[in-house]
């Protein structure tokens, strides 16, 4: 199987072993994200809100690079590092898809890169 590098130079370089996103077997695999701006790779100032609304932006945009959008995805990993932010999280959350929504998990963690307060990865059909 072949598989595809997704890449954006619309977003903060990834300075570790792995890709944006990976295109193969029919579907688009992105790695999670945390929301980091765009300008300078540091995590966006704020709390949960914020940070959610920075990484679905990020999101649009590694899939715009793919010429995919949020309403191909179908599948979306929320990882909180307090589960007592979930309500928070699911209301950027529900501003940026619509119905039919993408399956989701969110699972509660101990941390997550640069401190973040969340991180979302997607699959894309």
């Amino acid at each position: 199987m072949t598989r595809d590098v997704i890449t954006s130079d619309e977003l903060a370089p990834i300075e570790l072993p792995f890709s944006l996103g990976v295109r193969g077997g029919g579907l688009l695999f992105l790695s999670g994200q945390v929301g980091q701006d765009p300008a300078t790779g540091r995590l966006v100032d704020g709390d949960v809100t914020p940070q959610t609304d920075q990484i679905l932006r990020n999101i649009a945009t590694a899939l715009a690079a793919a010429g995919k959008d949020l309403g191909d995805v179908v599948r979306v990993g929320v990882y909180l590092a307090d589960l007592a932010d979930f309500a928070a999280m699911n209301e950027v959350y529900a501003r940026h898809f619509t119905k039919p929504y993408p399956a989701r998990t969110a699972i509660g963690v101990a941390a997550l890169p640069l401190g973040a307060a969340v991180e979302m990865d997607v699959v894309v059909a």
